[in-house]
């Protein structure tokens, strides 16, 4: 029975261990991903911040691909607006995924110490 037991918890171990590296490797793809998006914040709020600055009739450009096209400016003072808002949603949903994921790894983490617990627990009996 013992060995049975040791191969059980073997098993359970082994598969934390990849679930951990799986994890790990997730969560540091996440933390780029959530880097990227604060650089790119920090452009938008650059960009705000310069063209709040301009008196109303300038001539801005904003970039569609590989060219520019000459645009209002609360045009893209709204289509800024709107991509710090998808960034900012986007961030707090990569954010809660980290978080996700970290929990789950704590549960599986604290499953496998109940069960050497309970395997301890029932040797000793």
């Amino acid at each position: 029975m013992a060995k049975a037991v040791d191969l059980e918890l073997k098993k359970a171990f082994t598969e934390l261990h990849l679930k951990e590296v799986e994890t790990s490797a997730k969560i540091q793809f996440i933390d780029s991903q959530i880097d990227i998006l604060k650089r790119v914040m920090q452009h938008v709020d650059i960009t705000q911040r310069e063209i709040s600055s301009f008196p109303p009739a300038t001539k801005t450009y904003e970039s569609v691909g590989r060219m520019f096209l000459l645009t209002n400016l609360d045009d893209v003072k709204n289509n800024l607006k709107t991509r710090e808002s998808q960034l900012t949603a986007r961030t707090t949903e990569l954010e809660n995924n980290k978080q996700y994921l970290e929990k789950n790894l704590k549960e599986s983490e604290n499953n496998i110490r109940e069960m050497v617990q309970q395997r301890k627990a029932a040797t000793t009996k």
